[in-house]
């Protein structure tokens, strides 16, 4: 694990939602790093200027403050511009999305995740990377779990020849924009027929239905996937295997990666790529 010294220059990514939904913690957090280190604040505000601010950081280390989101955005951008190895990734979780977070082994308060930050170490771990350039931090779970997801807004259209209408319209997107997105609860899909191949071989094939499948990064450079098929009377008890690819086919499947659902798909590999990217965790 490497060390960072304290005269590294810092690019402070301070993501949009974290400033909407907790500002007193990035408050905190971003005087605690510049009272720590030289610091320079980019405050985007959308997923562009996001990725604009992570390409254009130079030579200095670049810190999301924000959540799981934002984590797995930043690591994605990295990966797909193939930087991802030469650059090591330090966070500062806020936000309400944590989870991915605390797996990964770090402190969610503001103060402590800024001086992980600031005195943490470099810990390199393995990725989960698909053919569509997609990456999992986690873990993966084919079907997925019930969540609660944002549901989209759908504004009126303006009324045309009204520039009465057109400029209260333009200031409604705009408040609906801001606003934190509504969540709504998604239920949990049923039974799949999925096959299951890990490094080749089949773990469970189409004609046994099953509950789920999670796949995580394990060690030294394999996938550590678990399927549960489908019980009747007693519990069945779940298949394990391990490997550097996992492919699941079978038709118009969902999966939760990290912090977000992706698909229908009909089929999907992913490979481990051993040692791929370095978080600063807490040294201790």
């Amino acid at each position: 694990m490497a060390t960072f010294a304290t005269s590294d220059q810092l690019l402070v990514i301070i993501d949009p939602l974290a400033r909407r939904t907790d500002g007193e913690a990035v408050r905190i957090a971003k005087d605690v790093l510049s009272a720590g280190a030289a610091t320079k604040v980019c405050l985007p505000d959308d997923t562009q200027e996001f990725a604009r601010a992570l390409t254009r950081r130079g030579s200095r280390r670049p810190v999301v403050v924000g959540d799981d989101r934002a984590l797995v955005r930043a690591v994605t951008l990295l990966h797909r511009r193939r930087e991802l190895a030469g650059c090591v990734l330090s966070m500062v979780p806020v936000g309400g999305s944590l989870a991915l977070a605390e797996t990964l082994g770090l402190p969610t308060g503001a103060v402590a995740g800024a001086r992980t930050v600031l005195d943490g170490v470099e810990r390199r771990m393995d990725l989960l990377v698909d053919e569509s350039d997609g990456v999992v931090l986690g873990a993966l779970r084919i079907p997925p779990a019930p969540a609660r997801e944002a549901a989209a807004a759908e504004p009126v259209a303006p009324a045309s020849g009204r520039p009465g209408l057109r400029t209260r319209y333009r200031s409604l997107v705009r408040t609906l924009a801001a606003r934190p997105a509504r969540l709504t609860t998604v239920p949990a899909p049923g039974p799949s027929r999925l096959r299951v191949e890990v490094d080749g071989e089949t773990v469970i094939g189409l004609e046994q239905p099953l509950e789920a499948v999670s796949v995580t990064p394990g060690a030294a450079g394999v996938a550590d996937v678990e399927v549960r098929p489908l019980s009747v009377g007693a519990e069945a008890s779940p298949l394990l295997a391990s490997g550097r690819t996992v492919t699941v086919t079978g038709t118009d499947f969902r999966y939760r990666a990290d912090a977000g659902v992706s698909g229908p798909v009909r089929r999907r590999t992913w490979r481990v790529v051993e040692g791929a990217w370095g978080l600063t965790v807490p040294s201790g």
